[in-house]
């Protein structure tokens, strides 16, 4: 009880300072993906907390045992959740049944947040993940902790998967007073792929002709376990709706979407537009740019996105973990090839999304899926035809997903490597130990002179991320010869051999920057790789920089000016 407690507080303390409208998820079925895994990723961003590995250990619980709750809302202290007979290991968001819950949060009706609900968010995805054996329980034991104890936070899309199946989930409390939430949940076809990234996704949906629902206790979750079922959602999802004036229309009108998180421009551009640059990477590019009037804020002819698709081609591991460093390279989005890249195509921005000139014109800038508030980023593999402990991989690093190489740690694993606990990586103390920080001190040098460097970043990203994936056959060699215990005594060295090997490239590659590139120059590397004693490259300004100098500067630079005066 005590360590179980403990971590729960950890939780509470790492998350009470996570901003909302913050992270991305993307999801790949498992005929969607090429080795049949299915998949999903979480860039977690929000400034002002420092990422670390979330971890709950396994457990079996006493009858009548209690778990506190510390949420997001008033205190809740001296408040609890009953505990169950067993609780299941949890490594970042998977549990060791290979059953992963992330999510991105969309407010939608702020007036429809109940601050006295017992549960936030991410304390119901937690407590889900330590009960439940597949993604289907973990839905049901979402909406039966919502129903019994309250919900706190404002709107969240969830995604659930496991080995077999992905699910994507919308809830929405109901209001001050009123203790449950409306939700909606549906499975995503296998050979598909789907996002969503702090909108609403869901619109109409199928619904269950069966019965009309009039008790709490008779909404269609009942039939979640039946795998023909791939639709459920609240008895009073489109009642509630008329109830509060958010929607008048027929039932198969319905859209979730539009009666509890209305589109407009902002969220639309700043949210959707990451599920847009996604699907483009892996399906007919001009179709995919027939959405751009949407995405630029003309809902006349369409209003929404496709909630999934049918890949051109399968994805592997490697093309979501690229996806997960998107800055719209390549559309007309794209964030490194204009001047506001400032001098060395930087694809990053400063906050606030608004801002406004000197006469007072009003501008916004691009929200990509990669960006520099990430406290953490991850891409999980469900492996059906595997053991679970092996199965199960969060592939996960702390801090910006473009600038971190990705560390495989299997779901079984019960050591925590020490680079990504959470005492190592404190938000106001830099540490040589801490993933964040050394992760934050790479991209933090790289980000400002962007193009000149991110290519020595990169090679040392591709050497990382190569030998991990090089690697995972002699791992899955070695285990099929391991009692279960041996395994995840194996799996645990594995992880934190990972980490540490990850966390010397990065310093290494911190004191290469550094000496490389001091003082604006580059220094000259022999074709070993070492530093000439002498000599250096003057690289200049990206092109677009230039460009745009002279409008702003007119002729102050203008060395043709001057030349042509002298010669007069």
């Amino acid at each position: 009880m005590k360590s179980l407690v403990y971590y729960v507080v950890i939780l509470w303390v790492l998350l009470t300072s996570m901003p909302t409208q913050a992270c991305t998820n993307l999801i790949v079925g498992k005929k969607a993906s090429r080795d049949g895994s299915v998949m999903c990723t979480y860039n977690c961003d929000g400034f002002g907390f420092s990422g670390s590995l979330f971890y709950s250990p396994a457990g079996r619980h006493a009858k009548g045992e209690k778990i506190a709750i510390h949420g997001w809302g008033p205190s809740h202290e001296g408040q609890f959740v009953d505990q169950v007979e067993y609780t299941y290991n949890v490594v970042g968001l998977m549990n060791e049944k290979q059953v992963t819950i992330v999510e991105t949060t969309f407010d939608g009706r702020l007036e429809l947040q109940n601050r006295d609900g017992l549960l936030d968010y991410f304390s119901l995805m937690r407590l889900a993940l330590q009960r439940s054996s597949t993604a289907r329980e973990a839905i049901r034991c979402m909406v039966g902790l919502v129903e019994e104890y309250g919900y706190n936070s404002s709107g969240e899309s969830i995604t659930v998967c496991d080995p077999d199946e992905a699910w994507i989930m919308e809830i929405i409390g109901k209001g001050p007073d009123r203790k449950g939430a409306v939700w909606v949940a549906l499975r995503i076809p296998d050979d598909c792929i789907c996002a969503h990234a702090n909108l609403s996704r869901i619109r109409q949906f199928p619904l269950e002709k069966r019965r009309s629902y009039k008790s709490i206790s008779s909404h269609n979750i009942c039939y979640i376990n039946r795998p023909e079922v791939e639709c459920v959602y609240a008895y009073d999802v489109i009642s509630f709706a008329r109830e509060k004036g958010f929607f008048s229309g027929k039932d198969e009108e319905f859209s979730f979407r539009d009666a509890y998180c209305p589109i407009d421009f902002e969220n639309v551009r700043y949210a959707d537009a990451r599920v847009w640059s996604f699907f483009r990477h892996h399906y007919n590019v001009e179709e995919m740019d027939k959405y751009l009037p949407y995405i630029n804020g003309d809902f006349s002819s369409c209003d929404h996105l496709p909630l999934w698709i049918k890949p051109d081609e399968p994805l592997s591991l490697q093309d979501l973990q690229a996806d997960m460093r998107d800055h719209f390279e390549g559309t007309p989005l794209d964030m490194t090839c204009d001047v506001t890249a400032g001098p060395w195509g930087m694809p990053v921005r400063p906050l606030p999304m608004h801002f406004s000139d000197s006469r007072g014109n009003n501008y916004y800038r691009e929200r990509p899926i990669a960006t520099q508030q990430s406290g953490f980023t991850m891409t999980c593999q469900m492996r059906r035809w595997l053991p679970d402990d092996v199965g199960g991989v969060v592939w996960f690093n702390c801090d910006d997903a473009n600038m971190v190489a990705y560390v495989p740690l299997y779901c079984c694993i019960t050591q925590v490597p020490d680079a990504f606990r959470s005492e190592n990586n404190l938000r106001n103390e830099f540490s040589f130990e801490s993933a964040f920080w050394v992760n934050n001190w790479v991209a933090n040098m790289v980000y400002p002179r962007y193009s000149m460097m991110i290519g020595d970043l990169r090679a040392a990203q591709s050497e990382l991320e190569g030998y991990y994936f090089c690697d995972q056959d002699s791992v899955l060699a070695a285990v099929q010869r391991m009692t279960p215990s041996d395994r995840r005594e194996y799996l645990n060295r594995k992880s934190i051999e990972y980490t540490s090997r990850m966390m010397r490239r990065w310093n290494e590659l911190a004191k290469y920057l550094i000496v490389k590139y001091n003082d604006q120059v580059i220094r000259k590397v022999d074709e070993n790789g070492n530093f000439q004693r002498w000599g250096y490259e003057t690289p200049g300004y990206d092109q677009q920089f230039i460009d745009a100098i002279g409008s702003s500067t007119g002729e102050r630079y203008l060395l043709d000016r001057v030349i042509e005066r002298r010669e007069r």
